[in-house]
């Protein structure tokens, strides 16, 4: 997004921030509230859900693992076929408009020498034994016997070892089964899995796709359709169809809003008091869009990257490699968490610190240590591999906080 000043960047950057959420308006809300009006929580085994909630609500981990455990929220395949964490009223939404996205893994397997029926057989049996008891692939395996087919060393390759797994994707798609989180927590990739039926969102695909439209522009505009097009891998064609029924308008810079939220965005006016949030680096704040240059000062942007190559600049990187803190929706921190020493090591732009910021790293490293036990970006995020992450936030000036 360029700045061209055709648009107002810091009333915009803290538009978004107050349309997420994040200025204390949603504070004590349900989660499936929050969702619902902020957008899907992206989902790969790390704190990013449970960080979600925290920063709008204020919600304990206790409170998102009990709204998961009675479905008030779950954590299924959604948008492009990538894992979020969605309210009950989008579930049928979500597996519709991310349904065909695991065709992609049986196209591998035909590729392996695997034909679709062989797959559609494995989807018969495995329906066959999943009942309401969770089971794990290690028993489903075990159960299904020669149905489950090994790749073998060119499958392992693809990242298809044996047929199972894109079964299991094919089916939990389709709504037929779900996962279980072992533990019930959101942090960490361990599952079981049981028969289910999502309830049916009584849409055509056309319908779904222009509703999944008007979510996304309530949640996160004034975006551009490119930016919806990154959210939901919709064509060109696709994604002009899906939003033709709202009338959108140019805000400028190529951003588009609906009628109403363009005239809520040109009467807004930012607070004058910092107000910070330390979210995850996958946060919808940044993900919806996958733009986190856009909440940064021109000035910030040309920052070199912690640990990163010298050519590299903070506005230049794809994704940001650590976690970010926001002021206002603006883009002034990054951060990790050193479980061994149970804090939080920020790193400020221009050393910046005051009294509402330490208030906020204090509050968010309070709930990791305590709630959550550390902060993994991803699945196979952990402390020792976590450690060049921190050392290079040292090395550029960072501080142990909270």
């Amino acid at each position: 997004m360029g700045h061209n000043g055709a648009v107002d960047h810091t009333r915009l950057r803290a538009w978004w921030w107050h349309r997420q959420g994040l200025d204390g308006g949603l504070r004590g809300a349900d989660p499936a509230t929050v969702l619902a009006g902020t957008g899907w929580a992206r989902s790969v085994g790390g704190v990013n859900p449970y960080l979600t909630l925290l920063a709008r609500a204020g919600t304990s981990r206790e409170a998102v693992d009990t709204a998961v455990r009675d479905l008030a929220i779950y954590e299924l395949p959604a948008a492009r076929g990538c894992t979020y964490v969605v309210p009950r009223e989008h579930f049928g939404l979500a597996l519709q408009v991310g349904r065909s996205a695991p065709e992609a893994e049986v196209r591998v397997l035909d590729k392996l020498g695997v034909p679709r029926r062989e797959v559609d057989a494995l989807c018969a049996a495995v329906l066959g034994v999943v009942g309401d008891r969770p089971m794990d692939p290690a028993q489903l395996r075990e159960v299904l016997g020669d149905a489950v087919r090994s790749l073998g060393e060119e499958g392992r390759k693809r990242g298809q070892s044996t047929t199972l797994p894109a079964a299991l994707g094919l089916l939990q798609a389709a709504g037929e089964i779900r996962r279980v989180p072992v533990n019930g927590r959101l942090d960490q990739q361990r599952y079981g899995y049981v028969r289910w039926q999502p309830p049916d969102t009584g849409y055509s695909d056309e319908e779904a796709r222009a509703e999944l439209a008007r979510l996304y522009f309530d949640w996160i505009a004034p975006a551009s359709l490119a930016h919806f097009r990154w959210f939901t891998a919709f064509s060109a064609a696709t994604a002009k169809a899906a939003t033709a029924g709202l009338g959108l308008v140019d805000v400028g810079d190529g951003l588009l809003a609906t009628p109403a939220r363009a005239k809520e965005y040109a009467d807004y006016r930012p607070p004058t008091r910092p107000a910070y949030s330390l979210l995850a680096s996958i946060d919808a704040l940044i993900l919806l869009r996958r733009d986190h240059a856009a909440l940064l000062d021109p000035a910030d942007a040309e920052r070199g990257v912690p640990g990163g190559k010298p050519a590299a600049r903070l506005g230049g990187i794809v994704d940001l490699e650590d976690h970010p803190i926001v002021d206002r929706g603006r883009l002034v921190g990054l951060w990790q968490y050193d479980q061994a020493a149970g804090s939080i090591v920020t790193w400020t732009f221009a050393g910046r610190t005051d009294k509402a910021l330490g208030e906020a790293v204090a509050r968010t490293g309070a709930y990791v240590r305590d709630q959550l036990g550390d902060a993994r970006s991803f699945s196979l995020d952990s402390p020792k591999s976590r450690a060049p992450r921190l050392a290079a936030l040292r090395a550029a000036g960072g501080t142990a906080a909270g």
